[in-house]
């Protein structure tokens, strides 16, 4: 009996000249109850830029809720991802692994409990379509073994969503005073991470990519958790201060200043297809209010047209990574 041998993985693959490598920023060292020191949350970062330097700045690409640094390396049916666009453009990439997610150690003694392992039914509800204009979804639902390899790098969200953003930010951080000024990119719950980091090193973000952040302000996603500072659950700086998550979500919304967003460029990025897109522009008056130069970028309003929630590895991934693109360089 004859068999049809499959092509190898990397034969379909078009081969490139680049650099690229990986380092960690290191977490702080903690005691334990059984007197040992360890590491706590450290972030890997995954990088690549081209072979000849450009004049480019680098840009840091952030993962969304439960994932991991691969949702930018490759799409559910095998093309290219987000990453290697940004490097055919010439920009160096860096591709983070949140603390607690993909290859950046967890542990609850020391990254805090985890919760609940991503499940298909929250994937599905997420991602999969769901109404008759979502039209570039790269699988086809009805296929398990398809499915199945896309769950696969879903994990855990934390319990204490907080001090998960309190530590990514950080991370972040440190990962810009080594970078330079970088343009940040974040997917969906990886939002709020924007937002802290533009916090804490407002004169190192060149511009800022918020890909179908959560949101509105204040408000209480099942399984995640509560943006109780606005868009963010760890603690934002505000002017005039509040002393208080519950002092913030009090206050006047039009008071809501924050001094490291002003006239800080964003895009808020959505698809034309997407729940997520049904909030946007409540967050976007938001960003306003804190001082933010922000621009929603709708997809459709750019010719794009069929996105979800996952519009950075649909079928017409190539074209919504142009849009960032152009809006990129236009600002920057």
């Amino acid at each position: 009996m004859s068999t049809v041998a499959r092509p190898r993985v990397w034969e379909s693959v078009v081969p490139t000249t680049s650099r690229r490598g990986h380092f960690w920023v290191p977490g702080e060292r903690v005691t334990g109850a059984d007197g040992a020191v360890r590491a706590k949350g450290p972030m890997f970062v995954a990088w690549e830029a081209p072979a000849a330097d450009t004049d480019r700045p680098p840009v840091v690409l952030v993962h969304g809720g439960g994932g991991q640094g691969t949702d930018w390396l490759g799409t559910p049916d095998g093309r290219p991802g987000w990453a290697a666009g940004f490097v055919a453009a010439g920009y160096p990439t860096f591709v983070v692994d949140r603390p607690g997610h993909g290859r950046s150690p967890a542990h609850p003694d020391v990254t805090g409990t985890p919760g609940a392992q991503f499940d298909y039914g929250t994937g599905e509800a997420l991602f999969f379509p769901g109404r008759p204009d979502h039209t570039r979804w790269p699988l086809d639902p009805e296929d398990e073994a398809a499915t199945d390899r896309w769950i696969a790098p879903l994990g855990s969200l934390p319990v204490d969503l907080a001090a998960s953003q309190r530590m990514d930010a950080d991370r972040l951080a440190a990962l810009l005073d080594e970078l330079g000024p970088a343009v940040v990119v974040t997917h969906s719950a990886g939002g709020p991470c924007g937002w802290l980091l533009a916090d804490r090193r407002p004169e190192l973000i060149r511009a800022l990519v918020a890909i179908e952040p959560i949101g509105p302000a204040f408000a209480t996603f099942p399984g995640i958790g509560t943006l109780d500072w606005g868009l963010t659950a760890a603690p934002l700086t505000y002017d005039p201060p509040r002393a208080s998550a519950d002092e913030a979500r009090a206050a006047d919304p039009t008071t809501l200043r924050v001094p490291a967003l002003a006239d800080l460029p964003v895009a808020l990025l959505t698809g034309g297809a997407s729940v997520f897109a049904d909030f946007a522009d409540d967050v976007v008056r938001w960003l306003v209010t804190a001082g933010a130069a922000v621009e929603r970028v709708h997809l459709p309003d750019h010719g794009v047209t069929g996105n979800g929630h996952a519009l950075t590895y649909e079928t017409n991934s190539d074209d919504t990574l142009a849009v960032v693109l152009r809006w990129i360089e236009e600002t920057t």
